[in-house]
């Protein structure tokens, strides 16, 4: 695994984000902010895992890239983040 960077939902992701992945970022990020209570907006980690990009939400939700190059949306608790 390599680590990429970090940045806080809402912010525009840092270039070393693959544009395969920005769209779905931006749905996450439109549905986490509108239900914030106040508190501070949760951060974003990419990562690489077998030099496919993806990008965890601190709050668990996972925007990744299958090995098909599909982006797939799941949070680690559930199996498809809606």
């Amino acid at each position: 695994m390599q680590l990429g960077t970090r940045w806080t939902a809402g912010q525009t992701p840092p270039a070393a984000v693959p544009v395969a992945l920005r769209d779905a970022i931006a749905a996450v990020d439109a549905v986490v902010l509108t239900s914030t209570d106040g508190s501070p907006a949760p951060r974003w980690t990419l990562t690489w895992l077998e030099n496919r990009a993806r990008a965890e939400l601190d709050t668990g939700v996972v925007v990744r890239q299958d090995a098909d190059g599909e982006v797939v949306t799941e949070h680690d608790a559930d199996d498809e983040f809606a």
